[in-house]
């Protein structure tokens, strides 16, 4: 495609129709073969999204834990399991162009998708209130800041950036990855000079008895972002095909996720961590107490940073609210936003953190029947034309055995990889169940097409 096909254009759809305007974001049909954006607008909405300070901080932990090098282990393992999971799943979004309500129509049926759809997009909008609410607290712990009218600031920007559209996303990833790849090696370079910095690699940890275990750890990388990577299809549903929508997942697992985690586990392993059991790897303190012009940068580093997560987790909820609901995703945008940060201003987002980690063991084996159901070529079903039958409960039934596994691994055997369990166990349970029958050929709603990108672009 030419460099102006980053921008939604006017043309004409995959079923013949005329495509929107250029602020059209396809809330409930699949995104036309027009509309589609380059590989490098797309992989810059998922690179963005992973370098986070949340993620210096649960690398720190990790190292914390295991030491360096088992912890580097992890760190890999888990991000080449993610690398699996919302690369497949994006590569049937640039498939179809479909986003993620309406993928979940094809496995769970015309009206059973609502569960899943539902379920997914409130966690998503928690967690937009949950990092709404921590940027005004980051910026109160560090430069003695109002954390509520901080909050409010922030997230009524966050708010108008996501009214923006995909557009925004991308604008976004393209700052906050490379900045925070150089303030993270700014901060690596800084905590470089402490005594016995250099041999970092042979830190061996000092969580002791309170540290994670290497399946737990691989656990916890893997649910950062098991929520919106399992509706990634809402960001590479923007892809031109699937090949291109993989890459665009795998610019942000195993790349910028390992990136981030590996920052902060090596500030950890410098020994430079700020109370490495709780902030783990965490570099904000070290740019600050730098002084001079590191402080407004590193304020601003907040802002975007922080602001990256929310804005995502914001356009997935509205995205999937919107097709549930048939309300545009921008009224939706400014609704459930303004939900979101009065829960953040309120201060009840520091009350479901626990819950929604929790949420996120049970949101994989969602995705692993969305795989076996529609993207593996040995159980996928064909998509016929037809009236999609209403409820798939052999969909439901390995959602619900995959979670309940995962849960009582949970709290059973947490020193097992949960997600892995998850996952496994659902992904299984549906190739068994989903051999289609006659009275069931197709759950694909009359809306969506198989593959729009067929089509010259």
């Amino acid at each position: 495609m030419s460099a102006t096909s980053d921008i939604p254009v006017a043309g004409t759809g995959p079923d013949g129709a005329a495509a929107s305007t250029t602020f059209d974001e396809y809330e409930d049909r699949p995104v036309p073969a027009p509309a589609r954006k380059s590989l490098f607008a797309v992989s810059s909405v998922w690179l963005g999204f992973p370098m986070i300070l949340t993620c210096a901080v649960f690398g720190g932990m990790i190292v914390y834990s295991l030491g360096f090098w088992p912890g580097m282990a992890a760190i890999a393992v888990g991000n080449l399991i993610l690398m699996a999971y919302v690369g497949l799943l994006s590569y049937q979004a640039g498939r179809t162009g479909e986003n993620f309500a309406l993928m979940a129509a094809r496995t769970f049926g015309s009206k059973g998708y609502r569960i899943p759809a539902a379920f997914l997009t409130t966690v998503v909008i928690g967690w937009f209130a949950f990092q709404t609410g921590l940027t005004g607290s980051t910026l109160e712990a560090s430069m003695g800041w109002n954390a509520t009218l901080i909050a409010l600031i922030a997230g009524v920007g966050y708010v108008a950036a996501t009214l923006l559209g995909i557009r925004a996303l991308t604008v976004i990833g393209i700052i906050a990855a490379p900045l925070y790849l150089i303030l993270g090696v700014l901060a690596i370079v800084d905590a470089s000079s402490a005594p016995g910095a250099g041999d970092f690699t042979s830190y061996a940890g000092g969580a002791g008895a309170t540290a994670l275990t290497f399946g737990a750890a691989i656990t916890l990388v893997v649910a950062l972002f098991a929520d919106s990577g399992t509706m990634t299809a809402d960001f590479t549903r923007w892809s031109v095909n699937g090949k291109q929508a993989f890459l665009a997942a795998f610019s942000a697992f195993p790349i910028g996720n390992t990136i981030a985690l590996t920052i902060g586990g090596v500030i950890v392993a410098m020994g430079a961590g700020d109370d490495p059991a709780a902030n783990g790897g965490g570099f904000l303190g070290i740019l600050i107490d730098n002084g001079g012009v590191l402080i407004p940068i590193a304020i601003a580093f907040v802002f975007i940073n922080l602001g990256s997560v929310c804005t995502h987790c914001l356009y997935n909820g509205a995205v999937g609210w919107s097709e549930l609901t048939g309300i545009r995703m921008r009224v939706l945008t400014v609704f459930l936003g303004a939900v979101g940060v009065a829960l953040a201003v309120a201060g009840i987002w520091q009350h479901f953190e626990d819950w929604l980690n929790l949420l996120g063991v049970v949101v994989p084996p969602l995705g692993a029947v969305l795989i076996v159901d529609q993207v593996l070529p040995r159980t996928r079903r064909p998509a016929a034309a037809g009236t999609p039958a209403a409820w798939r409960k052999s969909s439901f039934v390995a959602w619900v055995v995959g979670a309940v596994a995962a849960l009582v691994t949970h709290y059973f055997a947490p020193a097992l990889c949960v997600v892995a369990v998850g996952i496994v166990v659902s992904g299984a349970l549906a190739a068994v169940l989903s051999r289609p029958a006659a009275t069931d050929a197709s759950s694909t709603p009359a809306r969506t097409a198989e593959d729009p990108t067929s089509a010259p672009v």
